[in-house]
């Protein structure tokens, strides 16, 4: 890309180029990265990963921001490990592994049931976009939108957030098993939220895996369905 400048001087102008290099996301998408992250996170079911990159480069495809970095969580691990990841797809590594908790309604140890319904209390699974950070009652907080109609669209008017909580800690497992539950958001530590939030706002991607078979069949990120995909993508962009 070239960028033109003018320098003037009494009487004299003077006009330069300057070639500056930008990334070509669009390309990095590809069967190489993917094998990346693998290599940078071999405790993630490559499964798992192999959906959450599929649903990204689709999404990409139709219209959405190519993202620098993905959040992967896999809801179908108990909430006493670790089971989300964050990658900065620009180099191909892995920023944190860390704990997230699920709904209360979601299930116990492990989380079985999702919905898309204000007040459920439950976690809901798909791809979405982070959006705009915030300070609120759990302090420093990440909006997020739901990118997939039925499945996880309500989440902004759900107050679907990722935040801090106390009860996402160590010594929770330790005491109970597994770590608390929260009112349907993917809570975290709070010791990494600053770093979750700084490296997902501004429109990176995050994925919430458990295999709903349901899901896994008519997700249009899934299964690539352009139409279905670049219908939504263009109602997600008008949320802001």
């Amino acid at each position: 890309m070239f960028i033109l400048g003018r320098c003037i001087w009494p009487g004299v102008l003077v006009v330069f180029f300057a070639s500056i290099s930008l990334p070509s996301f669009g390309a990095a998408m590809d069967d190489k990265l993917l094998v990346r992250l693998s290599s940078a996170a071999p405790m993630l079911d490559k499964t798992v990963l192999e959906s959450a990159f599929a649903a990204s480069r689709c999404a990409v495809s139709n219209g959405i921001d190519m993202p620098e970095r993905l959040a992967v969580i896999d809801f179908s691990k108990p909430s006493r490990e670790k089971r989300m990841w964050i990658f900065d797809l620009e180099k191909g590594e892995l920023l944190l592994k860390d704990l997230v908790a699920h709904g209360e309604n979601s299930g116990n140890f492990r989380s079985t049931s999702f919905s898309n319904v204000e007040g459920s209390h439950q976690s809901s699974i798909g791809l979405f976009q982070a959006r705009e950070s915030y300070y609120g009652k759990h302090g420093y907080a990440l909006r997020l939108d739901g990118l997939e109609p039925g499945i996880n669209d309500h989440a902004r008017q759900r107050a679907i957030v990722i935040h801090g909580a106390d009860y996402v800690d160590e010594s929770w497992v330790s005491k109970y098993g597994r770590i608390g539950r929260s009112h349907g958001c993917p809570a975290v530590d709070n010791d990494v939220i600053k770093q979750v939030v700084d490296n997902l706002k501004g429109g990176q991607l995050v994925f919430k895996y458990y295999p709903d078979q349901e899901w896994l069949h008519s997700s249009g990120f899934l299964n690539c369905n352009n139409r279905t995909v670049a219908a939504h993508a263009d109602r997600a962009g008008d949320q802001g």
